[in-house]
């Protein structure tokens, strides 16, 4: 019995049958990730810029390396530590690292127990430097600060999670800002289940102004958020920084009688048709109760 491993096709000989399997991946995308970071300068940034609170002299995988493996482990859906066991010797991963085998799940572990506040500053002024390597290409018109909470799912009994009845599931409730326009995320803060939408949002935003402002002074910004920040000191906070901002109130009885003339136009545009969508703006004078003092 002859097994075949290299065959030409009779009906086309440009085609070959192979069956000795060799180096296969389904991640080969990865490829062409790993040289766009690099034509950025992202890779040599990174090096430069992270490092945890490491007592150890000699590591044989480095601080860049393990976060390089974590991130291309996501973006090829490998969202578990554990893939890293099974990934060890992943012929694009391998490749895309630069090296014979990838770290292992307990290494990663190790490297995230290392991660501390400093380490969290470096984050932050790594995407603040990946920001003008961007800009410098393509410098956007306008920054649009989208603001909000999310829910981020937790199994099992990680330390500061809890129910959050708002979404009626477990985990945590961090802060997230995107830029409105690009969807690009300017910054996250992870915070426990039980802190109000708005609970240290003052301190979470600050220091997009204060980078734009320096970095991007020509650059408008405006902010866009929920009803979940609807206090005084945060209006105060984005009038002092300059930023033009839009925020959701939440439905009152004061708000739909001023608003009734405008339910009226509403009404009276869309009598012939009730089924299309429609957007009608109109605007009006109101001062929250908690302003007037």
């Amino acid at each position: 019995m002859t097994i075949l491993n290299d065959t030409v096709l009779e009906s086309n000989k440009y085609l070959k049958l192979n069956f000795g399997g060799g180096d296969l991946s389904s991640d080969a995308g990865l490829l062409l990730i790993k040289e766009f970071a690099c034509k950025l300068g992202f890779v040599n940034i990174l090096k430069k810029e992270i490092k945890t609170n490491d007592s150890a002299s000699f590591r044989f995988h480095k601080d860049d390396e393990n976060l390089w493996q974590i991130i291309y482990q996501i973006l090829g859906a490998y969202f578990e530590d554990d893939c890293a066991d099974e990934l060890t010797n992943d012929p694009i991963l391998t490749a895309v690292l630069a090296k014979n085998a990838l770290a292992s799940q307990p290494t990663l572990s190790r490297f995230f127990n290392r991660l501390d506040d400093t380490t969290l500053n470096q984050f932050y002024d790594l995407m603040r430097r990946f920001r003008k390597v961007v800009y410098s290409i393509k410098k956007p018109e306008m920054i649009l600060l989208a603001l909000d909470s999310t829910l981020l799912n937790t199994y099992g009994h990680q330390e500061g999670e809890d129910f959050n009845f708002h979404y009626q599931d477990h985990g945590y409730h961090p802060l997230v800002c995107y830029d409105g326009i690009t969807g690009d995320l300017l910054k996250i803060q992870l915070r426990n289940r039980t802190d109000y939408s708005s609970t240290g949002v003052m301190d979470f935003l600050q220091p997009l102004p204060n980078e734009f402002g320096n970095d991007y002074p020509n650059i408008p910004l405006l902010l866009r958020e929920d009803s979940g920040f609807t206090k005084p000191e945060l209006y105060h906070q984005r009038e002092t920084n300059g930023v033009s901002y839009a925020i959701r109130l939440k439905e009152n009885g004061n708000l739909r009688k001023l608003a009734s003339h405008i339910d009226e136009q509403l009404a009276e545009i869309t009598k012939d048709d009730m089924v299309s969508y429609v957007v009608y703006y109109g605007e009006f004078q109101y001062q929250a109760a908690m302003l007037s003092t």
